[in-house]
């Protein structure tokens, strides 16, 4: 049986490694640029989710478990965009993805061995509680192109496109084509 609980800070390393999983590269690319000398960048990526006042934290992390090991996690938070595009052309694309006043999943993965069984659904229900909770009537994500299987998934659970934007390739990303911008709109 799958359980769903808060993230805690000692779940931050399998937190980063799910995220830059279900970024295909895009974390690990941010990441890069935040390694001081000879860091890792999954150990850049744990320092972020253990601090507690970023979006990037786990206190916006939930944790799927089976049997007490982490089967996935969710990452979801508000956002207030403020209209600027990243001066990084690797990431303009993605600033340009942002849904004003909505509340984002900005991250669903699981293990491989996890997968194909509806946590993945289950978390993006949990996702909408959350925003009903919160009061936003707006659900947002971004979802590359040749991800087929997440994008059946989003239009299964009632998301819908509102835009794409052109992945530029980086030797850490490997996902290629387009980013897709897609919302849900909620009671």
């Amino acid at each position: 049986m799958i359980e769903f609980r808060a993230a805690k800070k000692e779940d931050c390393r399998t937190i980063a490694e799910l995220y830059s999983i279900s970024s295909d590269g895009v974390a690990d690319y941010i990441w890069s640029m935040l390694a001081e000398d000879g860091e890792n960048i999954l150990d850049v990526g744990q320092r972020r989710y253990e601090q507690e006042e970023s979006v990037f934290s786990y206190k916006n992390c939930i944790i799927a478990e089976r049997d007490k090991k982490i089967a996935g996690m969710l990452v979801a938070f508000p956002v207030k965009c403020d209209g600027k595009i990243a001066e990084d052309p690797v990431l303009a694309p993605y600033s340009k993805l942002e849904a004003d006043n909505s509340f984002y999943i900005c991250g669903v993965a699981l293990k491989p061995e996890y997968r194909g069984q509806g946590i993945g659904t289950q978390l993006i229900k949990l996702a909408e509680q959350q925003a009903r909770m919160r009061k936003f009537h707006t659900l947002s994500l971004v979802v590359f192109e040749q991800n087929e299987r997440a994008i059946k998934l989003y239009k299964a659970l009632g998301y819908r496109e509102v835009r794409r934007e052109k992945i530029v390739q980086h030797p850490l990303i490997q996902a290629t084509g387009d980013a897709i911008l897609m919302t849900k709109e909620i009671a």
